[in-house]
């Protein structure tokens, strides 16, 4: 499940009745101070759902490794994301921090970048330098200093596709090649059969920010989009980007903008529609019904033109300075970035491991495929609507270039807005 869907937020508190591990007794020792408990508060925004059974695994996980620690759990009201960062900002601003939260990693941090501290060597320890790739340890670093640690990998430039509706259509989706291939592709579904072409929602501007950012990597490559991103990106480019988006448009289901994004889904599940380009978060779904089955009734790949570029999203799990339980919160920390813990929450949340020495043998399928790719994958680029690769007041400047956008479907006019975003 996207997390722009997840519904309301809750926050999981783990409350330790000893300090928790070696390292927290190390602390508290070495401290020269009490051996009392710490507690470790962890927020999130995991209230149902794949999100929900992740947590829990992690927890347990966690658990079973620190046997004296004791669980309790509180509502955080309001939904979502951004309902969580205000309670993070609202605890900050009354110096009561909580001792970790749920945040994307990269450019978001600087939303609350002040109040991070360093945890290389306690926690980034050479182990994890070693076996995380360049794309997720360069997110887990705010100014060059490593502050969180990511626990997943949610894939963006995936297109999914109902394997009898291309079949119908005679489209092979291991010959498309290009954006330019996808809109032929579609307009051969259009011709040949009764199903949508591409079915996606503009409801809401974020899938159709994901797919343009998809694009400008396949238009630009990775030195076209890094570019962007940097705040130094050609206009042409961007603008062509654009111009394939609204050449797609043409085949976007009749009702798209008063659809979501799971309805958009569920067309590509029950055949009424072709292709659909989403995280991979969209495959959690289809993992759940028993008569939609990977490789014979749908399939996935990546989107033309990106090959060899893993575009990410991730959660990931920061430290605070002044935090609450420093020692406890480290060692919980540091669980988080083992392969064991990964492989549990990634199991139930449809994601993979940002390790790439995880044993992902009890991963499905499908997820088993995204890893080959992801750990041969020559760039692991930031995503844009996720928040990973531009800051937070820049990331509103690009949601409101594709307001405007969505209303006028107007390339030259967005162009020009998304190069502005920068300034």
């Amino acid at each position: 499940m996207a997390d722009n869907d997840t519904p309301l937020s809750r926050r999981t508190v783990l409350k330790s009745t000893a300090v928790a591990g070696a390292a927290g007794l190390a602390g508290c020792m070495g401290g020269g101070g009490s051996s009392e408990a710490e507690a470790i508060e962890l927020l999130h925004a995991w209230s149902s759902g794949d999100g929900n059974a992740a947590i829990e695994a992690l927890v347990e996980g966690f658990r079973e490794e620190h046997p004296d620690i004791e669980f309790g759990e509180d509502p955080v009201d309001g939904a979502a994301r951004s309902n969580l960062d205000q309670v993070v900002s609202n605890r900050l601003q009354a110096n009561d921090p909580p001792s970790t939260f749920q945040t994307w990693p990269g450019q978001t941090l600087t939303k609350f970048g002040d109040a991070y501290a360093d945890i290389e060597g306690d926690v980034w320890t050479d182990d994890l330098k070693n076996n995380y790739l360049a794309g997720p340890k360069e997110q887990a670093q705010l100014d060059g200093t490593y502050v969180t640690v990511p626990l997943n990998i949610h894939r963006i430039n995936n297109l999914f596709y109902n394997t009898a509706v291309l079949e119908e259509a005679d489209v092979d989706p291991e010959s498309l090649s290009s954006p330019a291939d996808v809109v032929d592709a579609c307009e051969a579904v259009s011709q040949n059969t009764d199903a949508v072409p591409f079915a996606h929602q503009t409801s809401g501007s974020w899938s159709t920010t994901q797919l343009w950012e998809t694009i400008l990597l396949a238009e630009g490559g990775i030195d076209g989009y890094n570019a962007f991103i940097e705040g130094d990106g050609d206009v042409d480019q961007v603008r062509s980007a654009l111009e394939n988006v609204v050449e797609l448009s043409e085949y976007y289901p009749s009702d798209s903008s008063s659809i979501s994004f799971t309805e958009a889904n569920t067309m590509v599940m029950e055949g009424d529609a072709a292709f659909i380009h989403q995280g991979d978060w969209a495959a959690g779904a289809y993992s759940g019904n028993d008569e939609f089955n990977y490789g014979e009734d749908w399939g996935q790949i990546t989107y033309p033109g990106t090959s060899g570029n893993y575009l990410l999203n991730m959660d990931s799990f920061p430290y605070f300075d002044n935090n609450p339980s420093a020692e406890a919160t480290k060692t919980f920390l540091s669980y988080c970035g083992t392969a064991e813990a990964q492989v549990l929450f990634n199991k139930e949340k449809g994601s993979i491991p940002p390790r790439e020495d995880a044993d992902v043998s009890e991963l499905n399928t499908f997820q088993q495929d995204q890893y080959e790719d992801f750990t041969s994958s020559d760039n692991q680029p930031p995503s844009i609507e996720h928040g990973l690769a531009v800051s937070p007041n820049i990331k509103t400047n690009i949601s409101d270039a594709f307001s405007g956008f969505l209303e006028e479907n107007d390339p030259d006019a967005t162009a020009d807005a998304l190069i502005s975003a920068f300034q």
